[in-house]
């Protein structure tokens, strides 16, 4: 027995409406991604009214309603990444990929401490530097200090997290910062 596929029929503005209503009830999402939803609905689907697609007409009333805050949207995925261990520099390669505007980028760069926390989140979680379970070698330091580089650390704070030879004394450095800010 075939089982016959149901082709959906082509949108119409109403239709898009709803689609994109149910898209950010259901995901916390930014404006890029909305509009990218939506141009791939009506790519697959085909459009059924007269004139465009109203896509950025969409965007731009669900922004005002506050459906979609891209400020919101990148302080949550910019805390998440950092409290996994990630750097500054990958944060902003996230939000820059989900289209998070340059300005509101900046906005999100953590503060000095915030950046160490997540380095020594990084190092407890691979066991590097000072959380490793036998003596480092140079190679060894090296790998270390690369993993922390591709992760967005910079390479001062990667140096001073792989360099440092007591847990403790990571721990005082990464929490010295809280008190220069």
């Amino acid at each position: 027995m075939s089982v016959k596929r149901r082709n959906p029929r082509p949108l119409t503005s109403a239709r898009l409406e709803e689609l994109a209503l149910a898209y950010v009830a259901r995901f916390a999402t930014t404006q890029a991604k909305l509009r990218g939803y939506l141009q791939r609905k009506v790519r697959e689907r085909g459009w059924e009214d007269e004139g465009p697609p109203p896509i950025e007409n969409l965007v731009n009333r669900y922004a005002e309603l506050g459906y979609v805050d891209d400020e919101a949207w990148a302080r949550m995925k910019a805390g998440s990444l950092l409290r996994r261990g990630y750097g500054t520099r990958r944060v902003a390669e996230a939000l820059g990929h989900a289209g998070i505007e340059e300005d509101v980028r900046e906005d999100m760069r953590p503060p000095e401490a915030e950046q160490r926390r997540a380095a020594l989140v990084m190092a407890r979680r691979r066991r590097f530097g000072p959380y490793a379970v036998q003596p480092i070698d140079r190679p060894v330091r090296e790998k270390q200090l690369a993993a922390m580089l591709r992760a967005g650390h910079p390479l001062d704070i990667a140096r001073r997290i792989v360099d440092a030879t007591d847990p403790d004394e990571a721990e005082e450095w990464a929490e010295s910062a809280c008190g220069d800010e």
